[in-house]
């Protein structure tokens, strides 16, 4: 049991770490939290994910509550789920862009509201625990449902205008290839099939498309077939990243700063847009540009999502690939990220890349991870040797000057310290990243 109540989702290694007795609790605990009504219950194609998803159901059926199961679907879609048809709570059964021997599960309040570990995840822990569970006076039903119609004509409605366009799709065999047809079908799109099949040992390769090598074979799909864009998802097709039409692997910040500048003008008024704090000086400045109002927020989607509705923003990014939306209440869908970007190359009548290279400005590191035994302590030294900086602790430690910025944050599982920086010249970038290793090193 150990570990697996993560920061804002369950994960761990099937039939290791989760087992059928322990969804079944994980279940009874969630519905006891919601206390009444219905909760939708959808799963990924993970081999673990039937017998899973099967034994949570049960658990919340034993708390009093009613589950109704819409069997394979995308996060996206089960967020929609519970949004769109008015469900008290939601469970996606997947493990995300892990290896195919994990297995976990996402929790929604009413509305798509995430549960985060600060928020209730810590409480499904507590009972699971303690055993502290309540007896139900009346267990609760299992039924199905078809979403996929349903889902197909929320999303389509924000369709306006998509040329013809080539476009080379990877979902790694997993739930992109269920929500990605649904969301294109009718569209002037000559669609190029990679990894479609849906199956939970991701044999080609893993289903995590902030990896690079993991996108290798797309690049090449993409310059085989002269494509104007290749896209690719996570096991639950919650994540996406792009590539461009020469094959270069898009920044997920970049991709924030285009969708931004592309709500604010959709919306024609001032808007908050909330974004990820490690990403690139670009996103505020092109906010402002476009007479947004930039909110800077700390990393995780129940955060970004918690923010989002504070502040009434319409829209939100992440640098792990997720992009949110007011029309998708207020959760991250990849699918309307997909078509919002076919949309601006069909206005914008240009390539992706040259109507990406306005954005291309700074110099930015790849996210790095550094071994840390006290990171506290480590953070800690960090903020006194750059004090002359602006510091901030609003997730980690954030040292800003006029010509370069960094972030330093723990991970929430590891003894890891993550680094992001960025200058203004490759040459900055070079000699401060160099310093940061040697500190971080030491």
């Amino acid at each position: 049991m150990a570990g697996i109540f993560k920061a804002y989702d369950i994960r761990g290694v099937y039939g290791d770490a989760i087992d059928e007795k322990m969804a079944f609790k994980i279940g009874r605990a969630f519905g006891q939290i919601i206390g009444k009504g219905t909760i939708v219950i959808g799963r990924d194609t993970r081999l673990s994910a039937p017998s899973i998803s099967k034994a949570v159901a049960e658990g919340i059926t034993e708390a009093g509550l009613d589950v109704v199961d819409t069997g394979l679907c995308s996060t996206p879609m089960n967020y929609f789920a519970v949004g769109y048809y008015g469900y008290d709570g939601a469970v996606m059964i997947t493990a995300s862009h892990n290896p195919p021997e994990y297995i976990g599960a996402k929790f929604c309040r009413a509305d798509a509201v995430p549960m985060s570990y600060e928020t209730g995840i810590n409480e499904i822990e507590r009972i699971v625990t303690s055993g502290d569970f309540a007896d139900a006076r009346k267990k609760g039903t299992i039924s199905t449902r078809d979403i996929n119609e349903d889902y197909q004509k929320f999303i389509q409605q924000f369709v306006t205008e998509i040329k013809p366009f080539k476009v080379v799709i990877d979902p790694g065999h997993g739930m992109g290839a269920v929500a990605v047809p649904l969301a294109t079908e009718g569209l002037p799109l000559s669609i190029v099939k990679l990894y479609f099949n849906l199956d939970g040992n991701f044999p080609d390769h893993e289903p995590d498309p902030l990896k690079e090598e993991n996108l290798r074979d797309l690049i090449e799909k993409v310059k085989e077939e002269d494509a104007d864009l290749g896209v690719s998802f996570d096991g639950d097709a919650d994540r996406i990243r792009f590539i461009d039409e020469k094959g270069g692997i898009v920044p997920t910040d970049i991709v924030t700063a285009l969708l931004a500048v592309d709500t604010l003008r959709r919306a024609g008024k001032e808007e908050a847009i909330v974004y990820d704090l490690r990403s690139s000086w670009v996103v505020p400045e092109e906010i402002e540009r476009a007479g947004g109002v930039p909110i800077k927020c700390r990393v995780g989607h129940s955060y970004i999502k918690a923010k989002m509705r504070e502040v009434g923003a319409v829209f939100g990014g992440e640098l792990a690939g997720h992009y949110y939306y007011k029309e998708t209440f207020t959760a991250d869908s990849s699918d309307l990220t997909l078509l919002r970007v076919l949309e601006i190359m069909t206005r914008e009548k240009k390539p992706l890349s040259e109507i990406l290279r306005p954005f291309m400005k700074y110099w930015k590191t790849k996210e790095t991870n550094f071994e840390v035994s006290d990171k506290e302590g480590k953070m800690k030294e960090l903020a006194g040797i750059f004090s002359d900086g602006k510091v901030s602790h609003l997730d980690g430690v954030s040292v800003e000057y006029d010509d370069w910025w960094f972030n330093v944050r723990p991970s929430n599982t590891e003894p890891l310290l993550r680094l992001n920086l960025e200058a203004k010249t490759k040459e900055r970038m070079e000699e401060c990243l160099a310093k940061l290793e040697k500190i971080l090193a030491g």
